[in-house]
């Protein structure tokens, strides 16, 4: 069933109702998601301030799925940006000064350790 989430608040609440239904305790749910159980409580208690990549690994686990509702005017822009991001993270590599000087770096120390 799609339920709207408008607040952290809410899906914490969702959260919560699914780990009770499944009768999953919270400590169990935490280690299996590899969060604290902090965390865990934080994101039940509608706390604003967890980790988006904790949310989304606890939602997950669970079987919940975070979905956003994109206008269609935004796909091609969605879609140009995926792409750009995609290139990005395959050539990125020698693109970046600091990333072809640590690059460099490793390279260097490599080959002066292979002489020795």
């Amino acid at each position: 069933m799609k339920h709207i989430i408008h607040s952290s608040e809410d899906l914490g609440f969702a959260l919560r109702a699914v780990r009770k239904s499944a009768k999953v305790r919270l400590d169990d749910l935490s280690q299996t998601a590899r969060v604290s159980k902090q965390t865990t409580a934080n994101l039940e208690k509608g706390k604003p301030t967890v980790q988006f990549g904790k949310v989304l690994q606890l939602l997950k686990e669970v079987g919940l799925t975070l979905s956003v509702d994109l206008p269609e005017s935004a796909l091609p822009a969605l879609r140009r940006i995926q792409r750009e991001a995609l290139a990005r993270s395959m050539g990125s590599l020698g693109s970046d000064p600091d990333e072809r000087s640590s690059v460099n770096l490793a390279k260097s120390v490599n080959t002066k350790t292979d002489h020795a």
